[in-house]
C-alpha cells in the first residue's frame, strides 16, 4: 500500500510540449486517508535531475530513505493524477519535511 511521500516509478507516457513524461520517479502527494481506501487514481509530482534555481520545484537529495541515486527536483508545477496501473515500482519515501515542502509549493501554485 502506498503512503504519502512515497517515491514511485511511474510511466507518464509521451509528453506534449513541456509536460513531464516518460518513465520517471515521482512523489505520491495524495492524502493518507485517501490512500487507505485503495484508490484507483493517485496524485503524484514527477521528479527530474535538472535542477533549476528560483523555480517552483523542491530539491530532493538522494538518501537511504528515498533511494534516489542523484539530486533531483520535485516538479510541483506538474502535479497530476495517475491511474495506479501507471505505477511500476515503489522505491522509498522522501519523509515528512520534503513532502511538506512539496505540498506547500503546490498550495502556492493553486492559490490555496
Amino acid at each position: 500500500m502506498l503512503t504519502p511521500g512515497d517515491v514511485v516509478e511511474v510511466d507518464l507516457g509521451t509528453p506534449i510540449g513541456s509536460e513531464a513524461g516518460l518513465r520517471r520517479p515521482a512523489i505520491v502527494v495524495t492524502a493518507g486517508r485517501i490512500l487507505c481506501g485503495g484508490p484507483n487514481v493517485v496524485q503524484v509530482v514527477p521528479l527530474t535531475r535538472t535542477i533549476r534555481r528560483g523555480s517552483v520545484e523542491v530539491r530532493v537529495e538522494p538518501d537511504e530513505g528515498n533511494r534516489l541515486w542523484a539530486p533531483s527536483a520535485a516538479q510541483c508545477q506538474h502535479v497530476r493524477s495517475v491511474a495506479m496501473s501507471r505505477i511500476v515500482a515503489q522505491q522509498g519515501n522522501v519523509g515528512a519535511v520534503i513532502l511538506g515542502e512539496v505540498r506547500e509549493t503546490i498550495a502556492l501554485l493553486i492559490d490555496l
